[in-house]
Order: structure tokens, then sequence, then C-alpha cells
């Protein structure tokens, strides 16, 4: 398991800088592979591929799990074999930590 993956989110409100394209490359490097991070350096992104929709439906519930417990929100787009998750911190129109620890946990969930 990542470092990240134990560690938790931060409040974030703004006022601090996202992250520069270095730090997220050395934060995205912690993660599995398959996450990847925008054009703009503004999100990271990961497909999941489940074998039927209640697989899939288990997972969103798991990340919901995270999210409510993190206080720190993807978006999601859901299809019936599919998951993509999309991490970017509103609040400073970019990436922060918390993305990077949030896509931590989840890869311990795909473990």
């Amino acid at each position: 398991m990542s470092d990240l993956a134990s560690q938790h989110c931060k409040v974030c409100e703004g006022g601090v800088s996202p992250l520069t394209p270095q730090e997220a490359s050395r934060l995205l490097n912690k993660l599995a592979q398959q996450w990847q991070l925008s054009d703009d350096g503004r999100e990271i992104m990961r497909t999941f591929q489940f074998k039927n929709f209640y697989e899939t439906m288990a997972f969103v519930n798991a990340v919901a799990w995270i999210a409510h417990r993190e206080d720190h929100h993807p978006e999601l787009t859901v299809g019936y074999k599919t998951c993509v998750i999309h991490y970017s911190t509103h609040a400073l129109n970019g990436l922060s930590e918390n993305d990077f620890i949030c896509a931590a946990k989840i890869d311990a969930l795909v473990a």
C-alpha cells in the first residue's frame, strides 16, 4: 500500500496554489500506473473495468465511502461495467495532495 493511502485529506478551501506539474508527476508515480494526468495538469483520472453492473456499483459505493470519510469528492462516470474517476481540487482549480491520497485509497480497494 502506498504511503499516500495511509494519510488523510486536509481541509482545502482555496488560498493556496495547486500542485505544480513536477509535484503532480512525483505523486502520480506513487499511484497505480493506470492513473493519468490530464493534458492541462489540473486533474488525474483512471478507468476501472468490472465483470458486471453489480461489481461496478459495489465499487462505486466503496469510492463514495472513501469520499465521505475524507470529505474529498471525485467526479464519477458510471456505466454497466465501467467507472471513470476524475480527481481535482475544485477550490484550487487544479490538483492537491488530497487528490492523490484518495486515488491511493482507491488503488488499495482493487489491489
